[in-house]
């Protein structure tokens, strides 16, 4: 059982702002940083350090899953 800690949730939902910045006057954030935004408030008001990542509800999971797809890209890339 793999698990995320709220660092890398973190890292993720700023991932995700900085490809799709908030927009509209109520600064909305884009679907994949809200869907991660659940689960790092529950570790917060928790106080655990991570979540499973199989406790992830779909939408929450396709954004982490699509975050570490990036990264991995990015890195790929970097080595080239």
């Amino acid at each position: 059982m793999s698990e995320i800690t709220i660092n890398e949730l973190e890292a993720a939902i700023n991932f995700w702002r900085t490809r799709s910045p908030s927009t509209g006057d109520e600064l909305s954030l884009c679907k994949e940083a809200s869907a991660l935004s659940k689960p790092y408030a529950l570790l917060i008001v928790q106080r655990r350090t991570a979540v499973p990542e199989e406790g992830l509800e779909p939408a929450a999971r396709a954004a982490w899953n699509d975050y570490l797809k990036a990264r991995r890209e990015k890195a790929g890339s970097a080595g080239v």
